[in-house]
């Protein structure tokens, strides 16, 4: 495979992201939207998450492959030391690289600003069908997460009942004294 390089994600790139995501949406149960967003709302979503987390591409040859971004875990303050992860890979690129790459880069960011707890919240199946495996929580505890909580049939999309589940991952060490995380914008890359 070609030399994946890693960029911050700007507004601009909302179409290619969007393309991305377009077939998770419409084919899978890794996500549990059931509509395509807008360019306008992807736009949004961009900006919002930009104002205080990371919000990553990978490229190969010029062109987005795939995309990774933090979020609040929960949104209450004594939370901010703690984020929600998620990756999206173009599906012919998976299992290449490109995830791995976007989240090593990610935790690397995400230890810089003071996060010290990493989550994600996954899709998962005890009987895989043709939209959703359990690839994802394969994928997350390949890069050392741990599953810590199961919640049963909680997502209905394509007719049929998904679980999901959270996996962890610790990042730093928890001090009874800790400095506030720092904005994206004030990490160097």
């Amino acid at each position: 495979m070609s030399e994946i390089t890693i960029r911050t994600v700007t507004v601009a790139d909302a179409e290619a992201l969007l393309k991305i995501y377009e077939y998770y949406v419409l084919n899978t149960a890794i996500t549990f939207e059931y509509n395509v967003p807008s360019v306008t709302e992807f736009q949004r979503r961009i900006r919002h998450t930009l104002e205080k987390y990371p919000y990553i591409a990978a490229i190969i040859h010029g062109k987005i492959v795939g995309y990774a971004y933090a979020g609040p875990f929960v949104g209450r303050a004594a939370y901010d030391w703690s984020v929600e992860l998620s990756v999206y890979v173009d599906h012919n690129l998976r299992k290449h690289g490109v995830g791995g790459k976007l989240y090593r880069e990610l935790e690397n960011i995400l230890k810089q600003m003071g996060v010290l707890n990493l989550y994600a919240c996954i899709g998962y199946t005890e009987q895989q069908d043709e939209y959703l495996n359990n690839n994802s929580a394969e994928f997350h505890t390949h890069l050392g997460y741990q599953t810590v909580g199961k919640f049963t049939k909680c997502g209905y999309k394509f007719d049929r009942w998904y679980d999901m589940i959270w996996m962890e991952k610790i990042i730093g060490e928890h001090n009874s004294k800790t400095e506030n995380i720092k904005l994206f914008s004030e990490i160097i890359l």
